[in-house]
């Protein structure tokens, strides 16, 4: 059977890591859209084709909306800030409006009836607000006439890679189309890689607490080699089952959340490239030259990349059937 190109779009994009999965799983990148500006010196790095668009997803509608190139797929990981247990948890209610983002991205689903979607969130979505939340998002996705499929998946499980990131995963295919039954997402395998593969042999010195303040208050904690740790503002906690904990957003500010490690050389935070790696990014993703704030953000955003390209496989499979 041929190989169709299913053509995508790529929603709240972040820098790339949903695209990447799909673009490995066949699938091609026709828009990109994101409201961080520093995004687009990564994204655009790293895709030669759609690149990054940076705008309110609000405004895309209001005035792109009739200008969007035509695609199968919608492909998003709508902000989940509203709905995490590390952030305030307001949900729909969030002030800034990032909880109803959803909206927004149904708003497209509905004017361009794509074959279907790939949502993606914090595991929390599921239970917040004893699951209305959830709910909600599921009949809104009934009465636009798609089935779903939604799934908890870890990194450390699905993905080969030994971060624990647990991430909701919704898949939707439009109802006529008869295809949400043939779908399945991929199974649990073995996890063979550890945290002494992702680490770089070469490291600079910036990265090393031996002359900083915070050096103080780690001095005297007994590290164990390949092992990941966290400082928590005041004290650091151990990462007992030998992966790394989630990546966060904030772990380049202020010191919290910061991944830690000791080696040969000292007490250190991890690379922005280490980063990449344990969220599945390959060697030949590129880094552009900005802060490390801005690409510890960007990473601790992100998704990992395994994950997504194993679901998007299903997928294909699905739609190329």
């Amino acid at each position: 059977m041929s190989k169709k190109i299913y053509k995508t779009i790529d929603l709240f994009a972040g820098i790339g890591g949903i695209r990447l999965g799909f673009e490995k799983a066949g699938f091609e990148t026709v828009y990109a859209n994101d409201f961080e500006t520093k995004c687009k010196d990564t994204y655009d790095l790293n895709f030669k084709d759609a690149k990054l668009h940076i705008g309110d997803i609000r405004k895309v509608i209001e005035e792109d909306l009739d200008t969007l190139p035509k695609f199968d797929l919608l492909l998003g990981g709508f902000p989940c800030q509203a709905f995490s247990v590390a952030g305030y948890r307001q949900g729909f209610n969030d002030k800034k409006g990032r909880g109803n983002l959803f909206f927004d991205v149904a708003k497209i689903i509905e004017e361009k009836q794509p074959k279907g979607f790939l949502l993606e969130n914090v595991k929390n979505l599921y239970n917040h607000d004893k699951g209305k939340t959830f709910k909600i998002i599921c009949e809104t996705l009934d009465e636009l006439g798609y089935d779903i499929k939604a799934k908890v998946l870890n990194t450390c499980e699905y993905g080969g890679v030994p971060q624990n990131r647990e991430r909701v995963y919704i898949v939707g295919f439009k109802k006529k189309l008869k295809l949400i039954d043939k779908f399945e997402f991929p199974k649990p395998k073995k996890l063979t890689k550890s945290i002494s593969d992702i680490l770089e042999s070469k490291v600079d010195d910036k990265y090393y607490y031996n002359d900083k303040p915070l050096f103080e208050r780690l001095k005297d904690f007994e590290f164990k080699k390949n092992r990941v740790y966290q400082w928590r503002r005041k004290y650091v906690r151990e990462n007992k089952s030998g992966v790394c904990p989630t990546l966060t957003a904030n772990m380049g500010t202020g010191g919290h959340n910061v991944p830690i490690i000791k080696d040969n050389k000292g007490i250190r935070k991890l690379t922005p490239r280490e980063c990449a790696r344990l969220q599945g990014f390959p060697d030949s993703y590129k880094l552009p030259n900005i802060a490390d704030s801005h690409l510890y953000k960007q990473f601790g955003n992100s998704v990992s990349t395994p994950v997504l390209e194993r679901i998007a496989k299903e997928i294909y499979k699905v739609l190329n059937n």
